[in-house]
């Protein structure tokens, strides 16, 4: 579909930009669709979010932000509302303009994880999960997880004190679920997720020491590029089965678009 003066613009804020593969999906999505509407990556860093947000409010024919890595936190606090699971939380990654100007946020990782799971055969029920990391992204997952009939739930973060933020936040919100914070290792459990953004530059450490895993253990990933991130190749290695991060782009895509498109 060609870009003209009625086309109306999504803007994927992220930092840094190059490891997106969203517009490549989301694109055709939209024309498929039959929206006119075209998403654009802009590369933003922290400390210029909010003049960078002051400056979409102005924008008439923006339709929305998508935001990833590092924002999703933070544009909570940017939006003027939020949604479901975005206001319960506090995280996003996804806000629609509003015709005065004003955003209204959602949170669609969670929902579009599990969905991606599915949808690649990976039921949940009776699972014992691990999940690496405390932020935005892990944030939005952990609650969609609960929603699913888990066995128990044990998040792992950098700091001990925001994962058992999270999952005493989790607690409070879906009570008599197992949720607990420990330590990254995955000895005794039936999925680890690494929803860290560990794996997106090359060199960075494993989120957890790969010889906790299992055979047979399902490693899931919410890093996308690289389509097969060190975590992944090293869990293979050792007989595990692997979930590739695009399936939780996959999995939401439409929610996204309809979120931004709809009525």
């Amino acid at each position: 579909m060609p870009i003209t003066g009625t086309t109306r613009v999504v803007v994927h804020l992220t930092y840094p930009a190059k490891h997106l593969r969203t517009p490549s999906l989301f694109n055709p999505l939209l024309e498929r669709l039959g929206h006119d509407g075209v998403l654009v990556p802009w590369e933003v860093a922290p400390a210029n979010l909010a003049c960078a947000w002051q400056g979409l409010r102005g924008i008439e024919n923006l339709a929305g932000v998508i935001v990833t890595v590092p924002h999703k936190l933070e544009v909570a606090h940017l939006c003027d509302e939020l949604q479901g699971t975005a206001q319960l939380l506090n995280v996003c990654n996804v806000a629609r303009r509003l015709p005065d100007g004003r955003f209204s946020g959602r949170m669609f990782d969670g929902e579009g994880f599990v969905r991606g799971l599915e949808n690649q055969g990976h039921g949940l029920a009776g699972k014992r999960v691990l999940l690496l990391g405390a932020g935005g992204a892990a944030t939005g997952i952990a609650h969609a997880l609960l929603a699913e009939p888990l066995a128990k739930l044990v998040i792992s973060n950098r700091s001990a004190a925001k994962a058992e933020a999270l999952a005493s936040q989790l607690r409070s919100l879906v009570p008599g679920r197992q949720v607990a914070a420990g330590p990254a290792d995955g000895r005794g459990f039936d999925v680890v997720i690494n929803a860290t953004a560990l794996g997106l530059k090359a060199g960075d450490p494993l989120p957890l020491p790969v010889e906790t895993l299992a055979p047979g253990t399902l490693v899931a990933e919410v890093v996308m590029n690289p389509d097969l991130t060190a975590l992944l190749e090293a869990a293979q290695a050792r007989g595990c089965q692997i979930h590739k991060g695009v399936h939780m782009l996959t999995g939401q895509l439409q929610l996204l678009a309809d979120f931004l498109f709809g009525h």
